[in-house]
């Protein structure tokens, strides 16, 4: 039995690409949906299009309060910021998540100053864009998309089964638990890793007029270097140490090519290349 009702009232707070990805999605399920953020800008952006029913530029105890189901879309730090300043709002009751990229940092510190009568279960939606704001919100990047599920042993049973039911009413393809540590750990690897790779390819070679002269391969492997510097930079340094692992693994690997390169060793490279191909069409048989 599904613990996510139409009746229940949710509430986002941050209503950036996410937050009105997540608006988006929820209002066209029949959710009662609203939001605070603080720009008016995006609230009315949102409320023209019909994602909110409500919303507000500043923390509105009224929205708070009546809030079954709060979803928070801000930066680590931020995130738990509010907590600390605003928690005595809440409903008795009500069940928090998140959409934050790192777990470590956050979920521990929360649910150790939450009150004890409302549940802080964790969630990381593996989708997004390369652009931010409101304005370029799409429910539809949930799709095909992954979705990862963090409790600790302070979650109950039905706070996990309401988060992930909260993933499959998205329309996520693939939802997952892994305990926080876990989480920074693949994180580290299959996100922060490849957005570190994207920016350091564009950033090591100073040839002018290089848009001129790229192919696909090139687009394709630096998609994710248009970032957001503000937020990727708190979600690196957050993450640092699982990171800083990752890198170094990747560098070895990279070091170990360069070897069978400068010695000529065609077959050790094909080698590398049958596993890189063989590997990789595993992901595509997910889609």
């Amino acid at each position: 039995m599904r613990l996510i009702n139409t009746n229940q009232k949710i509430l986002i707070v941050g209503l950036g690409l996410l937050g009105g990805s997540y608006a988006k999605a929820l209002t066209k399920k029949g959710f009662h949906v609203s939001a605070i953020t603080r720009s008016e800008k995006s609230i009315n952006y949102a409320m023209n299009k019909g994602w909110i029913e409500k919303g507000s530029a500043f923390v509105d105890p009224n929205l708070i309060s009546e809030a079954d189901i709060v979803i928070f879309c801000l930066y680590p730090t931020t995130f738990i910021e509010w907590i600390k300043t605003n928690q005595q709002l809440f409903k008795s009751g009500a069940v928090l998540t998140d959409v934050t990229g790192v777990k470590g940092a956050v979920v521990d510190t929360i649910q150790e100053m939450l009150r004890p009568d409302v549940e802080f279960i964790s969630a990381h939606p593996m989708a997004g864009r390369e652009v931010s704001g409101v304005e370029n919100s799409d429910d539809r990047i949930f799709h095909n998309a992954n979705y990862i599920v963090t409790p600790t042993g302070r979650n109950t049973p039905e706070a996990i089964e309401l988060c992930r039911d909260l993933g499959v009413i998205l329309g996520f393809a693939r939802i997952s638990t892994l305990a926080p540590e876990d989480h920074d750990e693949i994180i580290a690897f299959v996100s922060q890793l490849t957005h570190c790779i994207a920016v350091s390819l564009m950033t090591c070679q100073r040839t002018e007029h290089l848009e001129d002269y790229t192919g696909d391969s090139f687009r394709d492997l630096t998609r994710i270097a248009r970032l957001n510097d503000e937020m990727w930079s708190e979600l690196f340094l957050l993450n640092k140490e699982p990171l800083l692992k990752q890198m170094r693994l990747f560098e070895d690997e990279l070091a170990r090519m360069r070897g069978l390169l400068e010695s000529g060793d065609r077959e050790g490279l094909r080698e590398m290349m049958r596993y890189s191909t063989e590997r990789r069409a595993l992901f595509d048989k997910t889609l």
